[in-house]
């Protein structure tokens, strides 16, 4: 199935993955890079790539910022790290380092992948196939019913459900999963309960499924936290099931992030009159999977490949003639040459390789010193904008 819509984009993923983690040490170091100022997952691998470990990047940084022209630039201090850390062990919680055996597989492919998990619960729910059920805050009854009813069912045939413990779609998801397994994606931190009359739920998941989220400890979540969860909503199951969505919703937002990421966008059709039924409509409309019961999304999953091959795609045909190889940046050119390419409209990293023609890694290279130096944004999905 190949499902368009009007904001997607294509997306690489990366071709780096750190090493595990080698102690407490190692894990606070990576802790402290991944919390610097300007310093997000893409930034993190590139300075985790060129200089081996998180306490050579730390030692590099202000030197990297300087390069950017930043001067006075200091890293996560190691006391804001410990204390980060030492909340995690009040609440129970455990680190998850990217390039770890237990850090989930699928989402390790997106481009994105966050650096840092904490989690709480049960990790070998991590291990075991995983589908995304999302939706309105706001469901109906028959809504609420197919949710209940898909996530039970899906968790009696061996998939875990993973939602963002959010009000209606999500939280009922959740609810009916707790026997089989549910996984809930925070967008603050483990020990904020965000909508708070979901606190309950929250701490039952933490009993008997899994809590996992990238931020801090005692981060109230805003706005901008939650199109960040909702990438590794999508990144970690095989498909997204839209339930109940508006035209222009954050489930939308989720469906995108799975298209981009390669896995299966499903959706439950409704009547054409009710608006929480519009975005589900709109994704079957474009080629989504049209979802009755379970039997349909098992169905399609079935005949799909898993996650961690969805980026593959089929094999490319002989090609009549090699394209010219990307050419090097001068130093400080690539930094021109993005600039001048970008706007206020943020753009796939990988389009402006190729719209630049500079090789990957040059261009991976500046934008690590542009985004130190504050001159652009990265948004989640791998887009780039100018600020």
């Amino acid at each position: 199935m190949t499902l368009t819509y009007e904001f997607g984009f294509a997306e690489a993923a990366p071709a780096f993955r750190p090493p595990p983690a080698t102690g407490r040490d190692d894990r606070l170091a990576r802790l402290r890079l991944i919390r610097s100022r300007r310093v997000g997952p893409a930034t993190y691998l590139r300075l985790m790539a060129e200089h081996g470990a998180a306490a050579a990047a730390l030692e590099a940084l202000p030197e990297v910022a300087r390069t950017a022209g930043v001067e006075d630039y200091t890293a996560c201090p190691e006391a804001v790290a410990v204390a980060e850390m030492r909340a995690a062990d009040r609440a129970g919680a455990r680190m998850l380092c990217l390039g770890e055996p237990d850090y989930p597989a699928p989402l390790a492919d997106i481009a994105d992948a966050p650096p840092i998990l904490w989690v709480l619960g049960q990790v070998s729910l991590l291990a075991r196939p995983m589908v995304a059920i999302v939706g309105t805050r706001n469901a109906s009854s028959l809504g609420g019913r197919m949710a209940r009813r898909l996530a039970a069912d899906l968790g009696t045939a061996g998939f875990v459900v993973v939602s963002g413990l959010a009000r209606g779609i999500d939280a009922l998801a959740h609810k009916a999963a707790l026997e089989t397994g549910t996984v809930a994606v925070q967008a603050g931190g483990l020990d904020v309960f965000y909508p708070p009359e979901n606190a309950g739920l929250a701490r039952d998941i933490a009993a008997s499924g899994l809590r996992l989220s990238e931020q801090p400890f005692g981060l109230d979540p805003q706005a901008r936290h939650f199109p960040r969860r909702n990438r590794i909503v999508s990144g970690l199951g095989r498909a997204v099931i839209v339930v109940e969505a508006a035209a222009r919703s954050g489930s939308l937002i989720t469906a995108k992030y799975a298209l981009d990421q390669g896995r299966e966008v499903m959706a439950v059709p409704g009547h054409p009159m009710d608006t929480r039924a519009a975005g589900g409509n709109l994704l079957i409309r474009d080629g989504a999977v049209l979802v009755r019961d379970a039997s349909d999304v098992i169905e399609a999953l079935a005949d799909a490949p898993a996650a961690s091959d969805a980026g593959a795609g089929p094999e490319a045909p002989p090609a009549i003639a090699a394209p010219p190889a990307p050419r090097a940046a001068a130093a400080g050119g690539a930094e021109a040459a993005i600039l001048s390419h970008l706007g206020a409209q943020a753009v796939a990293e990988d389009q402006l390789i190729r719209d630049l023609g500079l090789d990957a890694r040059g261009v991976s290279q500046a934008l690590a010193v542009l985004e130190l130096a504050g001159r652009i944004e990265r948004a989640a999905g791998g887009m780039v904008r100018r600020l």
